[in-house]
């Protein structure tokens, strides 16, 4: 393993260095895994309401801290601060929801047949690495790690080198909560990341890029480990002519800079109908106008800087091309003067599928639109022109036409007038290269153990036999 001493830890409002952290070492990678390895079966023999005791505590002592742990957010990845309060406080509050879920989706099953009654339970993997990214840095922590531990695993737990003071933050409260060694804690980057993944874990759960999840998955085959990748996306929001053009354009917008862009699930390519496009295309620009970007302490920004200077340039490239490209560029696209790693909000109209930004992951601010025929045939195949499938949106008049059009889009879920999400319970599924395995509602949550079956003999009577 070769890997830098240390991370620096940079606010990208700034681009000054808000702490350098030591990255973890393989014999401290292997160590920690060692730790999980021999505290999993005292923790997996406690009771599931005795391990939802102790995370509870945990989402407590995260409740008491949602000041604090709201401005790291801010400052580690630049979240306009309201977001960030939102996001801790909604899951301090979810935990107890989450715990409840998880219980119905672990609970032991009979099943019986003429001769047969087999009780089905479900056993924790072991050791779960959990690999996490920094765009929702609480939220998807805590997606892998209360099920996990909730299920009797123990997880060695690494966050984003992009937010380690948060990360941090995540451990303080739901480390002392559980017994020594059930949840270990890592700083370090992808080369942590990956010494973690070659350790002697029994099961990986990662969020973050495709690229590093076919990464995983090949090192993770030779030890046959199991997976939970939530990778990228390029999701299309597909409009018909016929649609309310106004909701439209505020989901377009919404939900292609909010967070900065940098959702997994940002709407990325907009097809709107080539009758349509002109007054869609209005729209979009009076709406986006509104998102003015600055500093997420300064309450009158929507957005807040990219993570990077990297991840800006990802963004500016793929702007440039579309325009060499003969892309229309309707608001946006100039890299702000002053220090940070901000990018304005960005509106481009006739791009084509040859364009980087029709291909790849933007993950940055910008309003991609592109136009279609105006056949549902067109629309399913203009929206699955993608190796991704993780959500899809489809606006029209005529819903019958939007469930046809939702249901061949190949995507793990899609919404109808209204932004992709579902009910609780139901699990955020990556279909295609978007992902493998699941994560939330109980699908989600079985993820995290193995169905076992015991089977006893049942006389005629109906009672088992030795009963």
């Amino acid at each position: 393993m070769s890997n830098p001493s240390s991370i620096h830890d940079l606010d990208p409002a700034t681009g000054n260095l808000i702490e350098e952290i030591p990255c973890a070492t393989e014999p401290e990678v292997v160590e920690a895994v060692g730790r999980a390895q021999a505290a999993q079966k005292a923790w997996a023999d406690l009771s599931f309401a005795e391990r939802a005791a102790c995370l509870l505590i945990g989402a407590e002592k995260l409740a008491q801290r949602v000041d604090p742990i709201a401005e790291l957010i801010v400052r580690e990845m630049g979240k306009p601060l309201e977001e960030a309060r939102r996001e801790v406080k909604g899951w301090g509050r979810y935990v107890a929801e989450l715990l409840e879920e998880v219980e119905g989706a672990l609970a032991p099953e009979v099943l019986a047949s003429t001769d047969c009654e087999t009780r089905l339970v479900r056993e924790p993997h072991g050791v779960v690495a959990a690999i996490t990214p920094w765009n929702f840095p609480i939220g998807m922590p805590l997606q892998i790690l209360v099920p996990a531990l909730a299920a009797g695993n123990t997880v060695v737990f690494k966050p984003s080198e992009h937010v380690p003071l948060v990360g941090r933050a995540i451990f303080d409260a739901f480390g002392p909560a559980v017994p020594p060694g059930v949840l270990g804690f890592l700083q370090g980057d992808g080369a942590v990341g990956a010494a973690l993944v070659a350790a002697e874990v029994d099961m990986i759960a990662f969020v973050g890029s495709r690229e590093t999840g076919i990464a995983i998955m090949e090192n993770a085959a030779s030890g046959l480990k199991r997976l939970v990748l939530e990778l990228g996306g390029k999701d299309p929001l597909v409009i018909f002519a016929d649609a309310d053009l106004d909701a439209a354009a505020e989901c377009a917008v919404r939900h292609s800079l909010r967070n900065t862009g940098q959702v997994c699930c940002s709407v990325e390519r907009v097809y709107i109908e080539e009758t349509a496009a002109e007054e869609f295309e209005r729209l979009v620009v009076a709406k986006a106008e509104a998102w003015r970007h600055g500093s997420g302490f300064d309450g009158d920004s929507k957005m807040g800087p990219l993570v990077s200077d990297r991840q800006r340039e990802r963004v500016v490239q793929q702007v440039e091309d579309a325009r060499q490209r003969g892309a229309r560029l309707l608001m946006g696209g100039e890299v702000p003067a002053g220090p940070g790693f901000f990018y304005p909000a960005t509106v481009i109209a006739g791009c084509a599928s040859d364009m980087a930004i029709i291909r790849d992951e933007t993950f940055g601010p910008v309003v991609c639109i592109a136009s279609f025929d105006g056949s549902e045939k067109n629309a399913v195949e203009l929206a699955n022109d993608t190796p991704f499938g993780l959500g899809a949106n489809v606006y029209t008049g005529d819903l019958e036409r939007g469930t046809r059009v939702a249901e061949g889009i190949r995507s793990g879920q899609v919404g109808i007038n209204r932004y992709l999400g579902s009910a609780p319970g139901v699990p955020w599924v990556g279909a295609r290269q978007s992902g493998f395995g699941f994560l939330g509602g109980v699908d989600g949550h079985r993820q995290f153990t193995t169905p076992k079956s015991i089977s006893v003999t049942i006389e005629a009577d109906g009672k088992p036999v030795g009963s």
